[in-house]
């Protein structure tokens, strides 16, 4: 699944776009790397975005199509 698309089903970003232009600026890491939106996530990625003064550093557990509200935390694993 693309990156984009991952951080808007986890709900880690509300919008899709959104997630699309913070790829485009650098604000999103995977692996320690600077990733791009058409990344393909898989189980064990470690994401970390940086959104103003806030850092944000997940670990993936699954990848999923679709997640409902209360399932989406179950997709990743907060570290920090």
């Amino acid at each position: 699944m693309r990156l984009d698309k991952y951080l808007k089903v986890s709900r880690l970003i509300k919008r899709r776009t959104v997630a699309n232009q913070a790829c485009d600026a650098g604000k999103v890491t995977v692996n320690n790397k600077t990733a791009r939106a058409s990344y393909d996530v898989k189980v064990g990625d470690i994401i970390e975005i940086t959104m103003g003064a806030r850092r944000l550093r997940v670990e993936v557990l699954t990848v999923q199509e679709h997640a409902t509200k209360d399932n989406a935390s179950l997709l990743y694993r907060v570290l920090t």
